[in-house]
């Protein structure tokens, strides 16, 4: 019989599937997303587990969660001493999921729970290591919503490469493969949309139609959905530094003209006193230098997060490693 190393838990023991839910103030959603997801789960015919990330929730998150756990043998819950972030969150997840198996999933139930046993058919019939939950249809969404979503994928495929799926979040199936090698990266701003396809790896798609927001109000408004696009782009490419270099190149173009314009201008008499050009090229070489230093700044900003070493998250919970202490052991 084989054993994991370092352990006494049978392989054979261990679920072969682990669905990883990040959850933040999400009191009101949550016994919905679990009368969803309970019967397709059991409904498979495959042991599962389902990890629970409670990210720092200032709800009553946590209490509904216990009370789940109760009644749910398979549920674990996760807790962070504070708000990590979503992507961090999922990394919490991901680090501790048991499954032969992974699938990622939001608790809005804007993913239909369904979906997952579509994503399993398919990557133990063509034995993939990644199915993506593409959204195929988005008329729930709000047009700006829409807008914004078409914006940033049209933004990624041109800037990281056409491996990234189009309208593909983070509801996603993962191999154990995938899983050791995400969780073996690095990272410390993940954005696991543009890792997961960065790895090469057998992928495939399952459509689906996104559905409106069971309860509770979105938890990625806008400057989210900004901080996510710039944690994209500057994670996976190093273009903004070239755009950078590029419009210092065309300001010094510019100056040169100005300054053969100024000249010509006295040497023909011509000049008149005025502060309007003046001003105005102050104004745009300004304007130039704080863009380009601030599209610097965001690139050392991320080599100062990787050299204090900090962890992306603090775990102050986990039921398993709760479940396995033995009776009286101190915490």
């Amino acid at each position: 019989m084989n054993f994991t190393k370092g352990s006494h838990v049978s392989v054979d023991l261990l679920p072969g599937l682990s669905v990883v839910v990040p959850v933040f103030n999400e009191e009101d959603v949550l016994p919905l997303f679990a009368e969803r997801l309970r019967p397709v789960l059991d409904g498979l015919g495959e042991s599962y587990e389902v990890l629970t990330v409670d990210d720092g929730s200032r709800d009553a998150t946590a209490a509904v969660l216990e009370r789940m756990r109760r009644d749910w043998p398979q549920l674990r819950v996760v807790r962070l001493r504070r708000n990590a972030g979503h992507q961090n969150a999922l990394t919490a997840g991901l680090q501790r999921a048991r499954g032969r198996y992974v699938v990622s999933i939001d608790v809005d139930l804007q993913d239909p729970p369904e979906v997952i046993a579509d994503m399993l058919v398919l990557a133990e019939t063509e034995q993939l290591d990644v199915v993506h939950g593409v959204r195929t249809d988005r008329s729930t969404d709000s047009p700006f919503k829409r807008w914004t979503a078409g914006l940033y994928y049209r933004l990624i495929r041109r800037v990281v490469g056409a491996s990234v799926p189009d309208n593909a979040g983070d509801f996603r199936l993962l191999s154990r493969t995938a899983v050791d090698a995400l969780t073996e990266l690095p990272e410390h701003l993940p954005v696991y949309r543009l890792l997961v396809p960065w790895l090469g790896l057998p992928s495939g798609e399952v459509p689906y139609a996104r559905e409106r927001r069971a309860a509770g109000r979105s938890k990625y408004p806008l400057a989210k959905m900004i901080r996510l696009a710039l944690d994209s782009i500057t994670g996976f490419s190093a273009a903004p530094l070239r755009v950078a270099t590029w419009l210092g190149s065309a300001g010094i173009v510019l100056c040169l003209v100005l300054g053969v314009a100024v000249s010509a201008a006295y040497l023909w008499g011509t000049v008149v006193p005025g502060w309007t050009s003046m001003f105005v090229a102050l104004v745009f070489l300004g304007a130039l230098q704080l863009l380009c230093l601030g599209l610097l700044g965001e690139y050392v900003a991320r080599i100062f997060t990787s050299l204090q070493g900090r962890p992306a998250y603090v775990v102050t919970f986990d039921s398993a490693v709760t479940a396995r202490r033995p009776a009286g052991a101190s915490s």
